[in-house]
């Protein structure tokens, strides 16, 4: 699991290594104006609260640092997923089916429930194909080359045959 992961995150790093700050960071991309750096950074948010809380079973979600840096700058993104990955690298997979509390806002207000450490890793995975594939939209406006075919795509999404 941390080997899918991990290839996963490392999309990410290889997209941040070759586009600028400009469009690392740019916001002008409707209808979100959210920028590539800002779901870089928020993917890799959600992957720091799970570690945050590893030592008292308990991960908050709500509690984001939002890292102006990581998401302006692409050399200070690829050191956050480095730092990701390396921490992921360090799970002792023994410790996969332990019990932690995982509290979020829903919309309407906080929520808290129990998972295992392996589900919320799990979460946080298909949470980052989801913005990895926003960051797609944005890239495609901005006319960048995606980093490969499969960047955005959830592994069981069915590919679309375009020959024509």
């Amino acid at each position: 699991m941390i080997e899918a992961i991990e290839k996963n995150l490392l999309r990410g790093v290889k997209l941040l290594q070759c586009i600028s700050d400009a469009d690392y960071s740019n916001t002008s991309i409707a209808p979100y104006y959210s920028s590539i750096g800002g779901h870089m950074r928020h993917i890799l948010d959600v992957f720091d609260c799970i570690f945050d809380g590893l030592e008292s079973n308990s991960i908050n979600l709500i509690n984001r640092k939002r890292n102006e840096l990581a998401e302006n700058y692409t050399t200070h993104g690829i050191d956050y997923f480095n730092a990701t990955i390396q921490k992921l690298k360090c799970l002792n997979p023994t410790d996969f089916n332990k019990t932690v509390r995982v509290t979020d806002d829903l919309g309407l207000g906080v929520v808290s429930a129990n998972y295992t450490l392996i589900a919320i890793l799990i979460q946080a995975h298909s949470h980052a194909i989801h913005h990895f594939a926003s960051v797609g939209y944005v890239i495609f406006q901005l006319g960048i080359q995606l980093p490969d075919e499969d960047f955005g795509f959830n592994p069981t999404t069915p590919k679309l045959n375009k020959t024509n």
